[in-house]
């Protein structure tokens, strides 16, 4: 078994800025994070449903690389 970390695609339309808005809505604790891509539809009209959980999903895979473990 390897303990090598699963590389995670970054879709194309995945912006730094979509990044920051969920990092923004889990630091303010109004939202219970599971909930959060409709928001993110809501704030970029420019995603689709479908786009918006994908940009949640890569924000949950890639969180801790993002960010420390310890924040």
């Amino acid at each position: 078994m390897s303990n090598d970390k699963e590389i995670v695609e970054r879709p194309e339309f995945v912006l730094e800025e979509h990044l920051r808005f969920l990092d923004a809505i889990r630091l303010s604790g109004a939202v219970n994070m599971l909930g959060a891509y409709p928001y993110l539809q809501e704030v970029y009209d420019e995603l689709t449903k479908t786009q918006a959980r994908k940009v949640f999903a890569y924000w949950m895979r890639t969180f801790s690389e993002r960010h420390n473990e310890h924040e």
